[in-house]
């Protein structure tokens, strides 16, 4: 289980890069740079879950952000914490595309990331947009 939390956070450092490029370069060039730059730790971190989760992100990023938008009424998508934003649209995509893993499951692996990588608002803040998704969504 450890593999899936270190391919989670590095999703999300992924992610966070991807967002972050001002250059708006091709996103599977950073991915292929980022894969380079932290090959170790993205073949002892699960190399398939991680990519399963940037391409899913990746891919139904405008679904996942209407969510985000959906549960926080007094947020901006964009004015987010870039960590916060991430950390959510990864949890998103699992609650939503990645039945085989159990909600609580992706929530809780969230709010562990949120508090390591977060400030100290973040657990709070992600868990009551990841209880909003799961609720909307009818998810169990």
């Amino acid at each position: 289980m450890a593999n899936r939390r270190l391919a989670r956070e590095l999703a999300l450092q992924a992610l966070f890069y991807f967002d972050m490029d001002k250059n708006e370069n091709n996103p599977e060039q950073l991915l292929d740079l980022f894969r380079t730059d932290f090959e170790k730790k993205v073949k002892n971190g699960g190399e398939l879950f991680f990519l399963d989760l940037v391409h899913g992100v990746m891919e139904f990023k405008p679904k996942i952000d209407i969510l985000l938008k959906e549960c926080s009424k007094n947020w901006k998508v964009s004015r987010m914490s870039g960590v916060d934003r991430n950390i959510m649209r990864i949890a998103i995509f699992e609650l939503v595309n990645r039945p085989d893993i159990p909600s609580k499951v992706s929530i809780n692996e969230a709010l562990e990331i949120a508090k390591k990588y977060g400030n100290s608002g973040s657990a709070s803040f992600v868990n009551g947009i990841l209880d909003c998704v799961r609720t909307s969504e009818g998810i169990e």
